[in-house]
Order: structure tokens, then sequence, then C-alpha cells
């Protein structure tokens, strides 16, 4: 089901109730920002097959109502970069699962940009959903962790924000910021919840569209990448359940990469995004 800002789920509202794979054993109560599409979606598959309940945030009114419809997810309509539309949120979905005992921070946009053509909306905007948006669900999901048992939190950050791309500038920054909180959060709210971080390189998603759409650029990315592919956005979520879950009880604070060893050192992306920041004409 889908919730719109303003709507008051009332004690009827059973989100991930029936409709899903594995639903019938309810294990965690998950909150997934940025679950519409991408690697959200894929986390919000891959617990909903696994009989979590999953309440998905995103301003991607029709992607979201899509993936819940399948999983059998609630889908809540907002914007990450807006914190009162994530407190309203985050009450929502406490509201429909009774609690929350994981949250992935997902939510986020690119920029491919030379830094000196940069407007101050466009760096705004980069630094308002990929870091303040995740603070902002950070913090007002924090009061309802602390009832849980087996708390978790699982950030969504980059291997731009470890060693900054080309044309980037303002999504490396604020994705190595995000490492900082999530470290930061680690620290403050241990031992209670557990915080940690994934890094994604090159991965099939629409914030790579650009190159995974095109036979070229792909092969190129490919070619520098020791595992010569891109990545799958389930690949990543399978790591994000992993964080979520007790097999990783010892680990927090921690930024997992999952790039296919691009980190390694190739020179062959860096030359690629190099031509595509060339002035044409």
């Amino acid at each position: 089901m889908t919730v719109a800002p303003g709507d008051v789920p009332g004690a009827e509202v059973g989100g991930a109730a029936g409709g899903a794979p594995g639903a019938g054993t309810r294990r965690r109560r998950v909150l997934v920002s940025g679950g519409a599409s991408g690697i959200g979606e894929a986390v919000v598959r891959r617990l909903r097959a696994a009989g979590d309940e999953v309440v998905i945030v995103d301003r991607n009114a029709e992607g979201g109502a899509r993936v819940a419809a399948d999983t059998g997810a609630t889908m809540i309509v907002a914007n990450v970069a807006a914190s009162s539309e994530v407190d309203v949120a985050v009450a929502h979905a406490v509201a429909v699962m009774g609690g929350i005992d994981g949250v992935v921070a997902c939510a986020g946009v690119g920029l491919l940009k030379r830094l000196e053509d940069v407007t101050d909306r466009e760096f705004d905007r980069i630094v308002a959903v990929n870091l303040t948006g995740t603070f902002h669900v950070l913090r007002a999901a924090h009061r309802h962790l602390v009832a849980s048992e087996a708390a978790s939190v699982v950030t969504v950050a980059s291997v731009s924000g470890v060693r900054p791309t080309r044309g980037e500038g303002p999504y490396s920054a604020a994705k190595a910021a995000v490492v900082a909180l999530t470290q930061s959060a680690a620290l403050e709210w241990a031992p209670s919840i557990r915080v940690n971080c994934v890094s994604p390189g090159f991965v099939v998603t629409p914030l790579n569209s650009v190159i995974a759409d095109d036979p070229t650029m792909r092969s190129e990315v490919e070619a520098g990448t020791p595992l010569a592919r891109l990545g799958d956005a389930d690949e990543v979520a399978s790591a994000i359940e992993f964080l979520l879950g007790p097999e990783s009880s010892y680990l927090t604070g921690q930024n997992l990469i999952i790039d296919g060893g691009s980190m390694l050192g190739s020179q062959q992306v860096d030359d690629l995004l190099a031509r595509l920041l060339r002035p044409r004409g």
C-alpha cells in the first residue's frame, strides 16, 4: 500500500501482511529510504522475501507503489531532504510496523559535471539528498531503534566518497561525509544500535544508467574492474542484509566497499570520466 504525507495510518494498516514469499514469518521491521528503485529496491525485495516487514520511504511515488505492490511492503511518499516529511514518515512507519528494528538509508542522487560548472543549487541538492537526507532518517529513527533488542542501521555511501572521481565533486564530498556520519553514529549509539555503511562501485542502477546503458562506456568500465563486470544491485542488497542481521553482530562503524576490485588502482575508469567531461564543440 502507499501512504501519502498527511495521511495517518490506522491500526488496521498492515503494510507487510501478505503478498510476498516468506512473509508469514516475521523477523525484522525495517525502514528503507530510497526503496523505490536501484539498490534500495533490491534491498526491499530481498528483505520481504526473507519475511521482514518493510516500509519504503521515497519521493518517487510511482516507483515506490510498484515495488510495494510487487512485494507487499508499505510505501510512504516523502522527500528525505525535508526533515518534517521524514519525521512524519518515520511516525507512519512505526504505526504500520509497531516499531523499527532496522534502517537502510539508501536515498541518493548523482551529478556528473566539472566542479567549476556546478551551480549552488546543484551542489545544495546533492548534499541535501545524499548527506542531509541520511542524517534526517537516522535522527528520526533513533528513538524507535533504541527500543529494539537488535537494532541495526546501514547507510549507503559510494567508492566515490573513498577515492574521489572526476566530475563527481559534490557527490564525492557528500558520500565521504556519509561515511563519517555513519562512524559518528556508531560511536555515539553503541552498544544498543549498530551502524555500518556500504560503498558500492559501478552497479547497474538508474543512477549509473549513463555508463551502464552505453555498450562502449560499459565495456571500458568493466575492463578497468578486476572482476571484469558491473555489479548487480542484489549483490549490494545481500551485503546490506548481512549487516542488518545477527551474522554481523560484532560489526559497527565499518564501511564495506563493494566494487569488484575497482579501488585497486585502475586508471581506465578515471580516463573514461575525463573524456566524458571534455567540452564539446
